[in-house]
């Protein structure tokens, strides 16, 4: 004789356990599978594009990309005169992207009703034999919502090192297309066209990606890193995008990160595409793994920061 169990259980939601926070008309969602950011609003209206709870991520939408963000060429690199290959998560391209903590759970270690940390644990790994402890802030407060990622390195030697994240800013209602917009990029990462790998730097002056000043969008095609930022007194560089209702969300990268990769996701599925405008701070180009462009090197015991921020105006 054989006993059937019934196990009763409530749903399981793709992106994991939901970790709300909020501030005044601010709310925001933080997610256990990859520990990103889900969604963020002020007064109801989106600053990030959000995806549905009950739906995978899709398009890295406010995840965390670490230890390397972008693109890694064959999924292969040199470390200290060692070559290290890792899988291929763009086999189409050839390419390794994103890192390893995209579909991972996190735990949050901090929370409170204006803020959550989230950590991640990276073990070594065949092709990355380097482990880390990953840390990202979420903070709301009066001048919008600040994330702070921290890395450090609890092995017994040096190890390759890169962040990004990869909100998407949102237009309120509607496509990116009747949105203005303002870079703050002098100059442009130049990409082949069937594998996105870095070939050369151009200056945005007089070509369809200068955006120093802020203009309408339309159907320009954007997915590129820029560099060469712009930066206020503060040391920040600002993405600015402004909605057909007259509001502006505004990202900033700290110095920290001298890259920022813009997407107007003109390749996600066709209901999703160009409804959010992917704005990626990065501390390194795309490929540095391979290049060494913007490479962290971290020693044993030492960490790394990273800050952004994104609000609306």
């Amino acid at each position: 004789m054989s006993a059937k169990t019934t196990m009763h259980s409530t749903t399981v939601l793709p992106s994991g356990e939901q970790y709300e926070i909020t501030s005044g008309s601010q709310r925001a969602t933080i997610v256990e599978v990859g520990g990103g950011l889900r969604e963020y609003e002020v007064d109801g209206r989106p600053v990030i594009d959000p995806y549905p709870a009950e739906q995978i991520c899709d398009g890295a939408h406010g995840a965390p990309l670490a230890p390397w963000p972008n693109r890694l060429a064959d999924g292969r690199y040199t470390f200290d005169g060692i070559e290290y290959q890792v899988p291929l998560t763009e086999p189409e391209k050839g390419n390794a992207i994103h890192g390893f903590l995209r579909w991972r759970p996190w735990t949050a270690v901090e929370r409170d009703d204006e803020h959550v940390i989230m950590a991640a644990r990276l073990f070594p790994l065949d092709g990355f034999p380097f482990p880390l402890d990953v840390r990202v802030s979420y903070q709301l407060g009066p001048h919008g919502l600040t994330v702070t990622a921290t890395a450090a390195n609890i092995g017994d030697r040096s190890c390759p090192y890169g962040y990004g994240q990869h909100p998407y800013l949102s237009p309120g209602r509607g496509l990116i297309d009747e949105c203005g917009l303002q870079l703050a990029g002098r100059t442009r990462v130049l990409t082949d066209a069937e594998r996105q790998l870095p070939m050369g730097r151009e200056p945005v002056h007089g070509t369809e990606y200068d955006f120093l000043q802020p203009h309408r969008l339309g159907t320009t095609r954007i997915d590129y890193a820029f560099t060469d930022l712009v930066r206020d007194p503060a040391g920040r560089a600002w993405t600015r995008l402004w909605g057909p209702d007259g509001a502006c969300v505004e990202l900033w990268v700290d110095e920290t990160c001298p890259f920022v990769e813009t997407y107007t996701g003109d390749t996600l599925a066709p209901a999703r595409a160009r409804r959010g405008l992917g704005t990626e701070p990065m501390t390194g180009a795309p490929n540095a793994f391979g290049s060494g462009d913007g490479l962290i090197r971290l020693e044993p015991g030492e960490s790394t920061t990273t800050t952004w921020g994104v609000g609306l105006s």
